[in-house]
């Protein structure tokens, strides 16, 4: 049953590339797990995906080598998981991980017993042993464990220990009882709301963001690696905008200033690696995830929304023309990630030398494949500005594109090679058709691979990024289409309309993966702003459908809580929330503000369930603001109430989306309708509502123009035809 490698028939590529390993490695599914219990060996799981460097690093050096294979195959049933289609079995083994080590990340490495619990977890081992480290070589763990496995005495720790740590992840990610209205009390929803944080929450996450931040190197967190924080510098707009305290938007622009300049961002094509792996954003972890690259121009959007800076628009644009570019599937979705690592270039290559697989070799430069491109000043001048030398910030004497002399300095310079224009503008205009240039050589490079799968909740964030572009920036229109066109590809091969149900992965015509709460809440959202940036019902109602399978499916009253997995998804060894904010939103965040928004637009008490999940969780939110960014934010909305901006009208004026666009109107629902009340019926019928909601209800067009009322929490502004007027209103008066 398990003699063979079985990674041949899984779509998932991230399996794919280990389908030829002389690991016997079988997917998660039910014959593994019948294997491992009939054999009565511990299972070895692997987790990673398909972009993960260290993944890659592992395979070579130990699941490619035949010894090693030996060992794993005589001793474990192998089952080998894509992360990112088994985000569940993820969720709980690295909850495990860093309880364990105080660490996690991939490849995760876990030995379970053949019923599933953990007794021995990592990360990344070594095919030998580092004594500094106190890592313990691969091989020679598989063998320890494997000797201690086959005796009863040992075995019988081995199953105590695994009984320990699994009770500790279900205690981890089990919900909190408050002592409020949520808990296992199963209390009624009425009482929810005097339960929930309040807005002073918000301003301790701000707090603890601005203490944490880098005020060195921009960011967040002292030290290296440093990751982006896209949650972080929304909150801290978020309450810039509510406040007068003038630090929470400098330590944002900071951040958004040492992203955009430094080696995280790619400088000829757009777009965003994942990681850098140094305190100063200089050099990269080169994989380009989808999620990133949805997240991180929200941020640039909110930013340009909250100052004007026109750079952070262009950031915004130049990353979704990468993603449109780049991560696109032909029919409308979005495929999954690049991956870190591509085939030596040739003119980096000796006589005859073979070209490897190396991290970055598609991304990085030296001064003379540069001049190969370009002549003077523009080399020359590219150099300085993008920090490209001789010695390089990189492996092998190569550069990481950074932003290392501001323009204006260059302006006039004179070097030994070339002298630049003396206007500033000059040398603007010249480097971009620098950039131009060099991104035409850069695309006869061996490419990095890509990872095709169309993932509903990754998806989701990235048709919420277009759509917010839609509504954003001067070239908008563009982005909205391409939200409309993706979300109606997702819905197509991934929403089961008879079933109401959706999937999270479609791969070469292949559907597989009951949907998460990430995929629901992610993909909900994606649909509510496309309704927001186009006026259409379609993607509103679509987005109620997937908040009431969230509802019915992922809320447990008796918990009074959203699982991270549906009422009737597999079982694991414990059943995962997903609380924190990670490299993607806490699902449960997202769930929640997702539910208090589409509140308005249905009789179903979807935001009573939202209230309710707050309450649960309040001690948890309250110790850790910071960390539980999106509930912290999604805690304020319910206290503060968001703004409504209902917009009665067949399609918003030219002068009207200016408006919108120029302001920052951080959570605002822009709640768009028919003019008329015929109008408005044909929606009401389409949405299978009997009467209009309250943020339609009696707010048609006046006088036979469009007309916008402005509220929040059941204060209204008189009905305008002026926009400007209603939004001076709120400020005047909200």
């Amino acid at each position: 049953m398990t003699d063979r490698n079985r990674l041949d028939e899984e779509p998932s590529p991230y399996l794919q590339q280990h389908a030829d390993n002389p690991v016997n490695w079988q997917p998660w599914d039910d014959e593994a797990l019948a294997a491992a219990r009939e054999r009565d060996l511990p299972i070895f799981l692997s987790v990673g995906y398909s972009a993960c460097h260290w993944c890659h690093v592992m395979a070579e050096e130990s699941f490619e080598d035949p010894d090693a294979a030996e060992k794993i195959n005589e001793n474990f049933v192998p089952i080998k998981v894509d992360r990112e289609e088994r985000p569940d079995l993820d969720r709980v083994y690295q909850t495990v991980c860093q309880l364990v080590t105080g660490g996690g990340g991939w490849p995760l490495s876990a030995w379970l017993t053949p019923d599933g619990k953990p007794f021995y977890i990592g990360t990344y081992f070594p095919p030998e042993s580092h004594a500094q480290r106190n890592v313990p070589g691969f091989q020679q763990l598989c063998q320890q464990i494997a000797d201690s496995w086959s005796d009863p005495e040992q075995r019988a720790e081995m199953e105590n220990r695994a009984e320990q740590w699994t009770a500790a992840a279900r205690d981890r990610l089990e919900p909190a009882d408050s002592g409020g209205a949520g808990g296992s009390s199963g209390a009624d929803l009425e009482g929810a709301t005097q339960d929930a944080p309040g807005t002073d929450l918000l301003d301790e996450a701000a707090t603890a963001a601005v203490r944490g931040a880098d005020r060195t190197n921009g960011g967040f967190g002292a030290g290296s690696p440093k990751f982006p924080h896209p949650g972080r510098v929304a909150l801290l707009l978020r309450v810039a905008a509510f406040g007068d305290d003038g630090e929470p938007l400098s330590v944002a622009r900071n951040a958004l200033d040492a992203m955009a300049s430094g080696g995280l961002y790619d400088h000829l094509a757009g777009g965003f690696h994942r990681y850098c792996v140094d305190e100063d954003w200089t050099v990269p972890h080169f994989e380009k995830m989808a999620y990133d690259n949805a997240e991180l121009p929200k941020s640039y959007l909110e930013g340009y929304r909250a100052t004007g800076e026109e750079r952070y628009a262009e950031v915004a644009r130049e990353s979704l023309e990468f993603v449109e570019r780049e991560l696109s599937h032909p029919e409308g979705g979005f495929f999954s990630t690049l991956d870190a690592r591509s085939e030596t270039p040739a003119a980096r290559l000796d006589e005859d030398e073979a070209p490897e697989r190396e991290e970055g070799a598609f991304y990085v430069w030296t001064p003379d494949e540069v001049r190969d491109v370009l002549e003077e000043p523009a080399a020359t001048l590219f150099c300085r500005r993008y920090g490209i030398t001789s010695a390089g910030n990189f492996e092998g004497d190569t550069t990481v594109l950074n932003e290392t002399v501001p323009v204006a300095e260059l302006a006039g310079a004179t070097f030994d090679e070339a002298t630049a224009p003396d206007d500033k503008e000059a040398v603007r205009e010249l480097l971009d058709a620098a950039r131009t240039e060099l991104f035409e050589a850069r695309e006869e490079r061996p490419r990095p691979l890509r990872d095709e799968k169309v993932l509903a909740g990754w998806n989701g964030l990235l048709i919420s990024a277009f759509a917010r572009a839609g509504t954003t920036l001067d070239d908008g229109e563009r982005f909205a289409e391409r939200a409309v066109d993706a979300l109606g590809f997702v819905r197509a091969t991934l929403w089961d309309e008879d079933d109401q149900r959706l999937s999270r992965r479609f791969k070469d015509g292949h559907v597989a993966v009951s949907g998460y709460l990430e995929d629901y809440a992610f993909l909900a959202r994606g649909a509510f702003e496309t309704y927001q940036a186009t006026g259409e019902v379609e993607p509103l109602s679509f987005a109620l459908s997937l908040a009431e399978v969230i509802v019915d499916g992922f809320y447990d009253e008796a918990d009074g809580t959203l699982y991270f997995t549906a009422t009737d998804a597999e079982e694991l060894v414990a059943r995962p929330q997903e609380l924190t904010d990670q490299s993607t939103p806490s699902s449960v965040g997202a769930a929640v503000s997702l539910l208090l928004d589409l509140d308005h637009f249905t009789t179903r008490e979807l935001g009573s369930v939202a209230r309710e999940t707050l309450a649960t969780h309040r001690e948890r939110i309250e110790a850790s603001p910071v960390e539980h960014g999106s509930l912290a934010v999604a805690a304020d909305a319910a206290a503060r109430g968001n703004l409504e901006l209902t917009i009665a009208a067949d399609e918003l004026s030219d002068s009207w989306r200016k408006t919108l666009a120029s302001r920052y109107l951080p959570g605002a629902v822009i709640a768009r309708r028919p003019p008329t009340e015929a109008g408005l019926q044909d929606w009401l019928d389409e949405l299978g509502l009997e009467e209009a909601p309250p943020v339609w209800a009696g707010r048609e067009a006046r006088d036979g123009e469009p007309t916008v009322y402005a509220c929040r929490s059941f204060t209204c502004s008189p009905p305008q035809h002026d926009l400007t007027a209603a939004l001076d209103w709120v400020d005047e008066n909200l």
